[in-house]
Formats: structure tokens, C-alpha cells, sequence
């Protein structure tokens, strides 16, 4: 390693404070979630006060929009969670179902938390039979803000970190394994993939679809902007795995990159595979709102 940077001295709480002998914290991962659901119930209220964005009223008023961001967060809470024990550790949450509720423990998959959020909608607009291709529109324009707030989190968290790299901007994070960094004595460097996907996700991705909204007219064609969301998320996420640092319960002797499918010399991360089918998906969607 010629160079690295050090993890800057951050720490996860914004403010702590101890309470009858319990430290109360408020962290900035859970600030980043409030943020981002703030910042999407407001870029969908300034949505659909502009009729000229339609081709005809908008989909929802404000006052749905309110309850059908309440529906999301259930959606994103219960598929996250579920998504985690079923795609990533499946026998221990079977063993140990009582770990399942204990969210604090950390423990979310994004891909569950979509599919939650899926059907949330899903269940929202046929109760209010609201057209849901175009609520899930306006949903996805407002994403990639909370992405790109929940990715920074991960950063400060020092979590979710990248494979061992000897780039300049390599950071060493605190707590990593000095063993999975060939000739390296002591100290780790690690691509900072947290920050890879902020951009992606939150950055590109989310002036991507700000632009077809307010350029290209995007929801006069149901479904352009949430297969755009689905191919976006999903390339992004599928890049950024090559240089992630694999899940611990992929890892072992025989099996050093943490491939979930593993073939003749090549393979693919569990990220991966889930990430596959929301960019074929997305891509359908982009397609048959074209025609």
C-alpha cells in the first residue's frame, strides 16, 4: 500500500446523552432515513402541484400522498427486515427465530425493503384505485435523495466498506483485517464503496430522473421513470459489487470473494443476482412505456 487515507474521526451519533444510567443517541443512520423520507414526501407534493407535468390530473392528492408515504415505510421496515433473513441468513434466523423482530441489531436488505415497499403500493392504489404504474412513478423519482443520505450514513457508520485496493483514495476504516491485504503488515486500505454508491445512486441516478421529469416529461409515459429507478439502482448496484466487500456468511476456505453463484472460475455475488432481475425488469418497463 503507497498511500491511503485515514477514516476521518466521525462518530455514528449525532448527539448522545446518558439518561438514569442508559445512553440515549440519536444516529446519523436513522437521521439519514428521516431525511430522506422527508425529502420524497416533499419532491412528490411539489410533483403533482404541477398539473402541466400530467397528461391529465395528477395520480394523487396531498393528503394521499401523505398516507401513502406512512404505507412505504412499513413497506421498507417489513421487507427490509424479511428480505435480510430470507436472501442472506436464512438457517440462523431459523434457528433463532426470536432474533428475527430485533431490527436495532442492524440487519436490512435493500431488495427486501424494495419488494416491500412493491407491495405496499401495490396494496395503496388498488385500495384507493389509484393508477399504479404512475404512482410508482412518482415514487421513484423521489428515491435516490434517501439513498444517497442512507449510503453517507453507511460511511460514518464505517460499515458496508469495499475489497482491499492499493488506490490512492483507499481509506483504512477502523476495525478492518490487515490479513486480506497481501503484503500489508498493518494497516488496510479498502475501496471506500459507500461513497462509490452515493454517486450512483443518489447523485446520478436521482438528477437522471429530476431531468426526465422536468425535461423530458417522464410521467406522461407511466412507467419510464420506475423501470429507469429499477435498471439504474440495479447497474449501479451490480458495478459496485465487484469491489465490495463480500457478506462474512458467503465467505469461507473455498469460496474467498463471497460469490452466492460460483461456476468453472466466475461468479456472482448474492448482491448481484438480486440486482439481475431489477435491471431486466426495469428495462421492460422502459421499453413498453415507449410504446
Amino acid at each position: 500500500m503507497l498511500a491511503a487515507i485515514p477514516f476521518p474521526d466521525l462518530s455514528p451519533d449525532l448527539i448522545s446523552v446518558e439518561l438514569f444510567g442508559t445512553t440515549l443517541a440519536l444516529r446519523w443512520y436513522a437521521l439519514a432515513y428521516i431525511a430522506g423520507i422527508v425529502l420524497a414526501w416533499w419532491l412528490c407534493r411539489r410533483a403533482v402541484r404541477q398539473p402541466g407535468l400530467w397528461p391529465g390530473q395528477p395520480p394523487m392528492n396531498a393528503t394521499q400522498i401523505e398516507d401513502l408515504v406512512t404505507w412505504a415505510v412499513l413497506g421498507v421496515i417489513l421487507g427490509g427486515r424479511l428480505g435480510f433473513v430470507l436472501f442472506y441468513q436464512p438457517d440462523f434466523y431459523l434457528s433463532n427465530p426470536g432474533e428475527i423482530v430485533k431490527v436495532w441489531q442492524g440487519g436490512m436488505s435493500f431488495h427486501g425493503g424494495m419488494l416491500g415497499v412493491f407491495a405496499a403500493v401495490w396494496l395503496f392504489t388498488r385500495r384507493h384505485r389509484i393508477p399504479p404504474l404512475s404512482a410508482a412513478d412518482l415514487i421513484a423519482h423521489a428515491v435516490p435523495p434517501g439513498l444517497l443520505f442512507g449510503r453517507l450514513a453507511n460511511f460514518v457508520n464505517a460499515e458496508l466498506w469495499g475489497r482491499p485496493t492499493d488506490l490512492p483514495w483507499g481509506v483504512v476504516f477502523p476495525g478492518t483485517a490487515a490479513q486480506d491485504c497481501p503484503g500489508v503488515l498493518t494497516l488496510c486500505a479498502r475501496h471506500p464503496s459507500q461513497l462509490y454508491e452515493a454517486a450512483l445512486e443518489g447523485l446520478i441516478l436521482g438528477a437522471l430522473l429530476l431531468w426526465l421529469v422536468y425535461r423530458r416529461r417522464a410521467f406522461h409515459r407511466p412507467g419510464t421513470l420506475f423501470g429507469t429507478f429499477l435498471a439504474g439502482y440495479g447497474l449501479a448496484r451490480f458495478l459496485v459489487e465487484f469491489v465490495r466487500q463480500p457478506d462474512a456468511q458467503f465467505v469461507s476456505e473455498g469460496n474467498p470473494l463471497g460469490l452466492a453463484l460460483h461456476l468453472d472460475g466466475w461468479g456472482l455475488t448474492m448482491g448481484q443476482l438480486l440486482s439481475l432481475p431489477m435491471i431486466a425488469l426495469g428495462l421492460w418497463f422502459v421499453l413498453r412505456a415507449r410504446r
